[in-house]
């Protein structure tokens, strides 16, 4: 004779019936404790990024209402140090400058990002050698990029890009020692390190795009221009979205390479946003017109991100 044994349930757990095929949900007090897990996990980079990110962020906006007086006491201003911003000759110079810059750099990486993209893409394995070569500049530290392009901007007539010049029967320049041309070579820098980060972009986006389209196109009697016109780039807009914003984002905050190459000089012709806050801030010691437009350029970026993300999104809905 057998004797069936039924385990009891625990109190709050419902047993499930007999044949049913239904498995018994975990208890509540270990779906809890599990939700949990992940929230550990994420707890170290979470506090790291509240003590050295969010809390200085605060401090910062804090700073930019006061008339920073280090061992006298912060006098409370309001607004004024955002006014003294906007009237600012220097910051408004520094705007301007960023702007051009901004301009140039996200545009000339993407459109030499794009054609390297076209160059290095296909399924051959010797390729992954000459895209990680490319890629090179982007890993690169940008101090050590900086001073690497001071070297070869030398401006006597035997430095070394005068030298290449004078092959083709050009130059010299003074390239960052005259302020006609300083503002154009910092720019040259940044796309030149910018370009391959957005063609590896371009590289994933070109291989999601349906082959089909291309022979389809072909056959219409298309040409190689026409395909890149009205399949390529078409195909591309959600990356070139991404890659605007991004780039766009980075041109405003550009600093290091600038700082580097000419310190904001010759006679403030490469003089941009962060390199005039770090001067205020640190040269001039007023911390606290230094912290508003450091607010007013975070300002400027999240703008311009929603903008840009509620424009990508109208053109998804129509």
């Amino acid at each position: 004779m057998t004797v069936a044994h039924e385990a009891t349930a625990a109190p709050g757990e419902t047993k499930p019936a007999r044949g049913s095929g239904v498995t018994a949900r975990p208890p509540k007090r270990n779906r809890s404790w599990r939700s949990l897990i992940p929230w550990l996990f994420l707890a170290p980079a979470l506090l790291l990024f509240l003590y050295f990110k969010f809390i200085p962020m605060a401090e910062g906006i804090r700073l930019s209402l006061y008339k920073v007086q280090p061992f006298l006491g912060d006098i409370f201003i309001g607004m004024d140090n955002y006014t003294s911003v906007l009237e600012d000759t220097a910051f408004q110079e520094a705007a301007s400058h960023t702007v051009i810059l901004a301009f140039g750099q996200t545009f000339g990486a993407m459109l030499v990002g794009f054609f390297l993209a076209l160059l290095l893409e296909g399924q051959a394995k010797s390729l992954w050698f000459v895209r990680s070569a490319v890629f090179l500049p982007v890993v690169a530290a940008t101090a050590v990029v900086g001073e690497i392009w001071r070297v070869l901007y030398f401006p006597d007539p035997n430095g070394f890009l005068n030298e290449v010049l004078s092959w083709v029967g050009a130059g010299p320049s003074t390239f960052l020692d005259h302020p006609d041309t300083a503002l154009t070579s910092v720019m040259m820098v940044g796309i030149w390190k910018h370009a391959p980060y957005d063609m590896v972009l371009i590289l994933a986006g070109l291989a999601g795009i349906d082959r089909e389209q291309y022979e389809a196109a072909a056959i219409d009697g298309t040409n190689v221009f026409q395909r890149l016109w009205y399949v390529t780039l078409p195909a591309l807009r959600p990356v070139i979205t991404i890659l605007l914003t991004l780039a766009a984002i980075r041109g405003l905050r550009v600093f290091t390479e600038v700082y580097v190459l000419t310190g904001g000089g010759p006679a403030g012709a490469t003089s941009v946003w962060m390199t005039t806050v770090f001067s205020r801030g640190f040269e001039k010691n007023d911390i606290g017109v230094a912290s508003a437009a450091s607010v007013m350029l975070f300002l400027v970026t999240f703008l311009l991100t929603v903008v840009v993300q509620v424009w990508r999104r109208a053109r998804e809905n129509r």
